[in-house]
């Protein structure tokens, strides 16, 4: 706009924005910048917007990594971005003691997982460790890592956080068999310590030979073989110490199936809308029993899946009814609803279901019956005719699979048609002339 005249109004209070001089607000050929502030913004953060975009494109690896190391005292952020790393095709490799730099690496197109997110290794034990391998190379072992790093900066609690998140795989893959060794190669490397400082070293040490002094007959010693953690307490461990898993998933295996039984992830549960109901493949990590004013007995669960974590409520009513699948660890599938009280998002348990249970039907559909618009409304039919009324019933998802892409292209079909015996469906589609099967969702 231009200025084409001008009269006193007056004397009015105004916000001063803190300017004495001529400013681009008002520019010099007369034209007035309008919403100048707002804009200026918009532009800032446009730009931001664009850059972010462009290194996320066209360097992914490198871009992933910062976003990484920029939220490593965030465990839910963390695990967040590593699920994004997987829909991305980024690998993000567990720590490792002679490669990890303090922040997260890229290294080709993987992430190196960064010492620093690392419970129980502070910022000295860190420094100390990468100031030792820049020195005197890589270690060679757990009994190496001990004698070159003081044992008043890398504690117990540090090492056993090191072997438990995978940081020494590379030395030795048994993570039980450095656990056991752990106390023998603290002794040892402490009584080494003082025989350095004292100038004096045991014969036993030196092979006998009291003219050689050198350190390469000095072995770390080992305890008797044992079995390495079975894989489900080896993630355990590793989660207690990283706060989330790193080197696999519980749930990773499930693959296209739970993603189309179950589309929506945890982390984006707050999106949902409230009266809709949500299905989710998940852990339980955590179940609180109380007692209501009544006697009734109810329940608040800890759920995870791969993008992070979400309290869940079960009432008493549903509680009664699915308080057996509700176990430490058990995989689940759940329906519920999403209740945004109280400022916090959670999840209103309706139905659970160990995933070992859990079963679809799939309808195999090649391009002539998927563009027959008659064939498809007699489908419809059919699964109305097998589903319940009660919405809490309809448990069994269906899955339209289109024969004739390469790859086979898969589509969920909605609640409304989720029925609730599949054997009873299946023959009614076969029946009809469809291709029907049941499918578990676990291989």
């Amino acid at each position: 706009m231009r200025i084409v005249g001008k009269r006193s109004l007056g004397s009015h209070p105004v916000f001063d924005l803190g300017l004495s001089t001529i400013h681009n607000y008002l520019l010099a050929s007369g034209l007035i910048a309008s919403n100048c502030f707002n804009k200026s913004h918009s532009v800032a953060y446009g730009y931001v917007t664009y850059q972010t975009a462009y290194l996320k494109a066209n360097y992914p690896v490198e871009y992933m990594a910062a976003l990484l190391s920029s939220v490593s005292d965030d465990q839910s952020k963390i695990q967040r971005y590593i699920a994004s790393c997987r829909g991305l095709g980024i690998e993000v490799l567990p720590p490792d003691i002679n490669r990890s730099d303090i922040e997260f690496t890229p290294t080709g197109d993987r992430i190196l997982f960064g010492l620093a997110a690392i419970k129980n290794l502070g910022m000295g034990v860190i420094e100390a460790i990468l100031v030792s391998r820049a020195e005197d190379g890589a270690f060679q072992s757990l009994g190496d890592l001990c004698r070159r790093v003081d044992s008043r900066v890398l504690n117990r609690k540090g090492l056993e956080a090191l072997i438990q998140t995978g940081a020494l795989d590379g030395l030795e893959p048994n993570r039980r068999q450095l656990m056991q060794d752990l106390d023998l190669i603290l002794e040892w490397a402490s009584r080494r310590a003082r025989e350095q400082a004292s100038g004096q070293f045991s014969l036993f040490d030196v092979g006998g030979s009291a003219a050689s002094t050198t350190e390469e007959f000095a072995l770390p010693p080992r305890g008797e073989p044992v079995e390495d953690y079975a894989p489900q307490e080896k993630l355990r461990l590793e989660k207690e110490l990283l706060g989330f898993y790193v080197s696999d998933h519980p749930l990773r295996n499930l693959g296209r199936a739970a993603k189309l039984m179950a589309p929506v992830n945890l982390a984006d549960l707050d999106e949902s809308w409230e009266s809709k109901t949500v299905t989710a493949i998940a852990m339980v990590l955590e179940v609180k029993e109380i007692v209501t004013k009544k006697g009734d007995r109810m329940a608040i669960v800890q759920l995870e899946d791969l993008t992070g974590n979400i309290e869940a409520i079960a009432f008493p009513k549903s509680y009664e009814r699915v308080r057996s699948h509700l176990r430490l660890d058990q995989r689940v599938m759940v329906w519920g609803k999403v209740d945004r009280k109280d400022e916090q998002c959670q999840l209103v348990i309706d139905d659970v279901q160990p995933i070992e249970i859990v079963r679809m039907i799939r309808v195999d559909l090649d391009r002539e019956q998927a563009l027959d618009l008659q064939k498809l409304h007699h489908l419809r039919q059919v699964l109305q005719s097998q589903t319940s009324e009660h919405e809490r019933e309809r448990k069994i998802p269906i899955v339209a699979a289109f024969t004739d892409m390469q790859p086979w292209r898969f589509i969920r079909l909605g609640n409304q048609f989720w029925v609730n015996n599949d054997q009873q469906a299946v023959f009614a589609l076969q029946q009809a002339g469809f291709r029907a099967t049941c499918d578990r969702l676990t291989p």
